[in-house]
């Protein structure tokens, strides 16, 4: 089980541990995909690059990036990943990485659960 937040803004944010540090990591229900990491990260994670995929994005925006396999950690295990890597120290999860949760948020307590099914 995983507990997080929802901030002032009304962002679903859990914390990620990741190399001895904290990572901020927003919930993205709008993303169908994994991972988008920052670019810090890439070296830490062994990323193996399997090709390149095009995704369309808020806004009807078409972006082309390359696509590594990584190995998160994530709610006390290790899960293969595809990422992406991005400028920047935010990290987002998509929802095929949460295939196997239950999300529940809650926006007016400003709390949130993942919980493995």
């Amino acid at each position: 089980m995983i507990r997080g937040v929802v901030s002032a803004a009304g962002v679903p944010t859990i914390v990620v541990a990741i190399a001895g540090k904290d990572w901020l990591a927003t919930i993205d229900t709008g993303f169908n995909g994994d991972l988008e990491l920052p670019e810090e990260l890439r070296e830490v994670f062994h990323a193996r690059y399997v090709g390149r995929a095009t995704a369309t994005r808020a806004g009807d925006q078409t972006v082309t990036e390359d696509v590594f396999i990584v190995d998160f950690p994530f709610d006390g295990r290790m899960m293969r990943a595809e990422a992406t890597f991005v400028s920047g120290a935010l990290i987002l999860i998509g929802t095929h990485l949460l295939r196997d949760y239950v999300l529940h948020v809650d926006f007016v307590g400003k709390t949130l659960l993942l919980e493995r099914q």
